[in-house]
């Protein structure tokens, strides 16, 4: 028997928690997305449907800590509202890191939270928050089927030579490697081309995934061959308050000058980046908006790291016959598309001034040596996905 009811997925982060409502008896459509934001400061749920319009809304009082299990009593709640109890059939739940092994999604059983939870070292940031809400759904309601899908897992295709190190092979061996995240975002990006582009997505793809969190990744007939991001999501590209691409020594050099381990790691993860050059904002809009000079710096740093490394992408693929921009920058921002494009231009990329203005999909011109797209992203749409193939896959064997 199918998975045909409704599923939940659920992207949880430290202060956050968004989700989305697929109905499984069609070719899941979204019924409803939304957050509950600032879990930890001031809560307040939104959801909207498909169209836009409100579903529902709370604010919890300022100062209020809204903990994983009482938010997702409160989503939970929700869900039985929209769709009647009964009708939800499984939750999908995004995971950061899945280490080396988990490369597929899996349905969460005791077994796999424990493997997970030993992940943990790998990302603690991340890992405890992704984790906390299949615990808290697996006492609220054990007969509900909640699968893992893994942000890691689209990179497992990576040569052996782009996810090594250069380090002693003992710790190589225990773990330190290139593993690749917004993978999520990558796979649906690669399945849209194959849909509006099969020519394309049969060829050498740079997707940029640009937002909060930034990334770029090499695709080779929809395959991911190398990417920006390595054992953490702090390597690469320069991020809202992330550094990006760092020489090992400057964390030598601030142990030494006294700084805390505690200090660096909060310093390297949510006062750099974006924020830490500017001095103003991580938000982009905020920063292409303002006369400052060092918003002018940030912005020209972040266009400057993703044309430098899109360059070392191009040379893993040996050329480059398209270009993605995708996420909340690469979606939304004209501005920064036309940055990136004119770092680029060496590579024959021309790009349509006013198509990139008008936030078309197709943006650059008939004559551009490099097919340039902008493509919206729906990581939900792909843990629907998965969560409903393992579950039927599940059943069938």
């Amino acid at each position: 028997m199918s998975v045909t009811g409704s599923i939940l997925t659920l992207n949880a982060g430290s202060s956050s928690l968004k989700f989305a409502i697929f109905d499984g008896t069609t070719s899941l459509e979204a019924t409803a997305r939304g957050e509950i934001e600032d879990l930890d400061a001031a809560p307040h749920l939104l959801a909207r449907d498909a169209a836009g319009s409100l579903l529902a809304e709370r604010h919890w009082p300022a100062g209020t800590t809204l903990p994983f299990a009482v938010a997702l009593d409160t989503l939970l709640e929700f869900a039985d509202t929209h769709i009647g109890r009964d009708g939800l059939a499984a939750v999908g739940h995004r995971v950061v890191h899945g280490g080396a092994d988990h490369i597929a999604p899996e349905v969460v059983t005791p077994a796999l939270l424990a493997a997970l939870e030993a992940l943990t070292p790998l990302d603690p940031l991340h890992m405890p928050d992704n984790l906390a809400p299949m615990h808290a759904i697996a006492a609220a309601r054990p007969s509900l089927k909640q699968v893992a899908c893994f942000d890691t897992a689209f990179h497992h295709t990576l040569p052996p030579v782009a996810a090594r190190f250069a380090l002693p092979r003992a710790v190589s061996a225990a773990g330190v490697r290139r593993y690749g995240f917004h993978g999520l975002s990558y796979e649906y990006i690669a399945s849209c081309l194959m849909q509006r582009s099969p020519a394309l997505a049969r060829g050498r793809v740079i997707a940029a995934h640009l937002g909060s969190g930034a990334s770029l990744c090499a695709l080779k007939d929809g395959v991911s061959i190398a990417t920006t991001t390595g054992f953490s999501a702090l390597d690469g590209l320069v991020m809202a308050t992330r550094c990006g691409s760092l020489d090992p020594g400057v964390i030598l050099y601030l142990g030494r000058q006294g700084h805390s381990f505690a200090d660096i790691e909060d310093m390297l993860y949510h006062r750099s980046g974006l924020l830490g050059v500017s001095g103003i904002s991580g938000d982009v809009r905020v920063l292409l908006a303002s006369n400052n000079p060092h918003a002018r710096d940030a912005i020209e740093l972040f266009t400057y790291r993703i044309a430098i490394e899109a360059g070392a992408l191009v040379s893993a693929l040996g050329g480059l016959d398209g270009l993605v921009f995708t996420a909340g920058i690469g979606e939304h921002s004209p501005e920064i598309r036309a940055s990136v494009c004119a770092r680029l231009s060496w590579l024959g990329l021309r790009l349509d001034s006013a198509a990139n203005a008008a936030g078309t999909s197709h943006i650059s011109t008939p004559n551009s040596t490099v097919e340039v797209r902008v493509i919206a992203t729906d990581e939900e749409v792909m843990i629907a996905r998965h969560t409903q193939t393992t579950l039927n896959d599940q059943e069938h064997n």
